[in-house]
C-alpha cells in the first residue's frame, strides 16, 4: 500500500489496518473539532473517507450538524481527492455542492465515497462523491479544487 497516493503527512493508521490518518487532531483547532478521519484509496479514481461523528457534533434535533457534515465533505475533497489520484500539491476549494438526503446519526461511523472526475493542466480538480451510513445514503457532493502555488 505504500505505493498509493496518500495526502502529505498522512501515515498508516495504527487502529485501523489499511487506513491511513493524519493522526489524532489537535485539540482547540477546527479539525480537532471536526474530529478523527481515516482514508484509503479503492481502485483507481476512488476512494474512501471513514469519519467518526459523535455527541460534539448533534443538533437540536438530535442529528449530525449540518456545518459539520459540510466541514467533513470540504475536508474529504482534499484527503480523498488525493487517494483517488489528484496530483500533489497546494489545493484550495473553488465551490462544492451539498445535497442532504437522509439525518446522519452521531456515534455511527460515516464513509464518504470520492470520485476523482478529472483534472486539468491548468491545476482544476474535479470531484464527486456521496456519504453512507451502514447503507443508507445520507449525502451527495460535489466539489472543485484549485492548485495554487506556495507563498514564498
Amino acid at each position: 500500500m505504500t505505493d498509493e497516493p496518500r495526502p502529505n503527512g498522512a501515515s498508516a493508521d495504527p487502529d485501523h489496518p489499511g487506513w491511513y490518518s493524519w493522526g489524532d487532531p489537535a485539540p482547540g483547532t477546527f479539525v480537532g473539532a471536526t474530529g478523527k478521519f481515516i482514508f484509503r484509496a479503492e481502485g483507481e479514481g476512488m476512494a474512501r473517507v471513514r469519519w467518526f461523528p459523535d455527541d460534539s457534533h448533534v443538533n437540536i434535533g438530535g442529528s449530525i450538524f449540518g456545518g459539520a457534515i459540510l466541514s467533513f465533505i470540504d475536508m474529504v475533497l482534499f484527503a480523498g481527492g488525493r487517494c483517488a489520484g489528484m496530483g500533489s500539491g497546494h489545493y484550495v476549494t473553488l465551490d462544492c455542492a451539498t445535497h442532504f438526503i437522509a439525518r446522519g446519526e452521531v456515534n455511527v461511523p460515516m464513509d464518504a465515497v470520492v470520485r476523482l472526475v478529472g483534472e486539468t493542466r491548468g491545476g482544476m480538480v474535479f470531484l464527486s462523491g456521496h456519504c453512507v451510513q451502514g447503507e443508507r445514503t445520507t449525502h451527495g457532493f460535489t466539489g472543485t479544487l484549485k492548485r495554487i502555488k506556495d507563498r514564498s
